[in-house]
């Protein structure tokens, strides 16, 4: 079955950096977009950012452009997030998503948190 594993979230000082992975298993990773979700405390899911299956084209949430920067590997089954200049209103559990056949499968998600 499809799964989805973040890995690479932790505690950061405002304006420093963190790469979080998304480790895939179930489907033929390689065929399809990929994106980064996070929902903070009290809020909504919020899309961050999207990467399509071969990666040539990328989407941003206007709040992490220039700031973010979603890759893939498909060798790897592995989907990147890199963090720079991370905030307070970063704090958040992120979470990887896919859409397969139809239907949305997310990972258990990590925790970044951006404080002094």
């Amino acid at each position: 079955q499809v799964q989805l594993v973040e890995s690479g979230g932790g505690l950061v000082q405002p304006g420093g950096s963190l790469t979080l992975s998304c480790a895939a298993s179930g489907f033929m990773f390689s065929t399809y977009g990929m994106n980064w979700y996070r929902q903070a405390p009290g809020k909504g899911r919020e899309l961050v950012a999207g990467i399509s299956s071969g990666g040539g084209i990328t989407n941003y949430a206007d709040s992490v452009k220039g700031r973010f920067t979603i890759s893939r590997d498909n060798a790897k089954n592995t989907v990147y997030l890199q963090m720079n200049s991370l905030k307070p209103d970063d704090t958040a559990v992120y979470h990887c998503n896919v859409r397969f056949r139809g239907t949305p499968y997310w990972g258990q998600g990590t925790q970044v948190t951006v404080s002094s």
